[in-house]
């Protein structure tokens, strides 16, 4: 499959570590079946030691999807996009995330200090797999070192053939606004596709971003918590010019229920509650008393009782809006 019909749809969901793993991309692929869906960072260094993980766990609807890998080792590196390629319809080499952890280990954003290096991982990544390559990047390290047109330009010349682009520094995380106007200088200096990400959080949000960046498209992340449908109801927007509202309390809570029970499947029941937890504040919000119900849930070890709970806030919630 070829790069422009990998992101035809022009959104996509961008990688996040702990958060898109396969449950999360499948309740997103049900409402968006043609999206770019990226899985959640995979260290070259782990996957070297351990092939045979669920964080590789894919089914034949998720595609297209997008393996990202993290590492600083070429050879690594593109070792474990050659073994990805079964999985994958494209591999991405994570070059910004910000994470202490990870950047302390010269990974991550921390390639944009060291873009000889960068270019030889895509150089020998691209070397070794059949499938499109793309790459994910920053603005910079801090905002003197913003060197994000060379570095993309050097990624281009290396073979990547699609970029994502957060418009943030390292050094903001994930703080401050994201600058979507400077998306558009990597835009006029590349021929290949350019997503912009950051901040795209609404139909709305959306479209400003690819007014301001000039961009090809956008990467959804953190606006996709608590609505699965973000991302297809953007592209209807884009598509058709169609309007879909928010998704109700009722139907956020019908979400995070399945949400629930499918980690649980996933995971087992013990750790998929466990796992479940952080995704409460973004679903069980805008109400009286939310945050009570929040404290409750996460305390809470059994599915059944969890359950009870949030079928009384959509008990309550019904009750109100007849």
């Amino acid at each position: 499959m070829q790069v422009k019909d990998l992101i035809s749809s022009r959104v996509s969901l961008a990688p996040m570590a702990g958060i898109t793993d396969y449950v999360l991309r499948s309740l997103v692929r049900e409402c968006s079946p043609s999206c770019l869906v990226t899985t959640e960072m995979i260290s070259s260094e782990a996957l070297t030691q351990v092939k045979d993980t669920d964080i590789v766990k894919r089914d034949e609807n998720h595609s297209p999807i997008s393996y990202q890998l993290s590492g600083h080792k070429p050879q690594m590196i593109a070792e474990c996009a050659d073994y990805l390629q079964k999985y994958a319809d494209m591999i991405d080499i994570n070059m910004g995330c910000p994470v202490n952890k990870v950047v302390k280990g010269t990974d991550g954003s921390a390639l944009m200090r060291n873009p000889d290096l960068a270019y030889e991982i895509v150089k020998t990544v691209k070397s070794r797999i059949k499938i499109p390559l793309s790459v994910k990047f920053r603005l910079g390290y801090t905002a003197h070192e913003m060197n994000f047109v060379e570095f993309g330009e050097k990624m281009q010349e290396a073979g990547a053939d699609f970029i994502t682009i957060h418009a943030r520094t390292r050094a903001q995380m994930y703080g401050g606004k994201a600058d979507w106007a400077k998306v558009s200088e990597l835009k006029k200096s590349v021929d290949i596709p350019v997503f912009a990400n950051g901040d795209v959080t609404s139909i709305e949000s959306a479209e400003q971003c690819l007014e301001q960046s000039h961009a090809d498209g956008v990467a959804v992340g953190r606006g996709i918590l608590g609505d699965v449908t973000l991302i297809s109801r953007i592209e209807r927007y884009l598509h058709k010019g169609e309007y879909i509202n928010t998704p109700t309390l009722e139907e956020k809570i019908e979400t995070i229920k399945r949400h629930l029970q499918n980690e649980i499947e996933f995971r087992g029941e013990d750790i998929g509650i466990k796992f479940t937890r952080k995704f409460y504040p973004y679903y069980v919000n805008g109400f009286h008393g939310a945050g009570q119900i929040r404290g409750m849930l996460v305390q809470m070890n059994n599915k059944d009782e969890i359950f009870k709970l949030l079928d009384k806030i959509q008990f309550e919630y019904y009750s109100k809006s007849c």
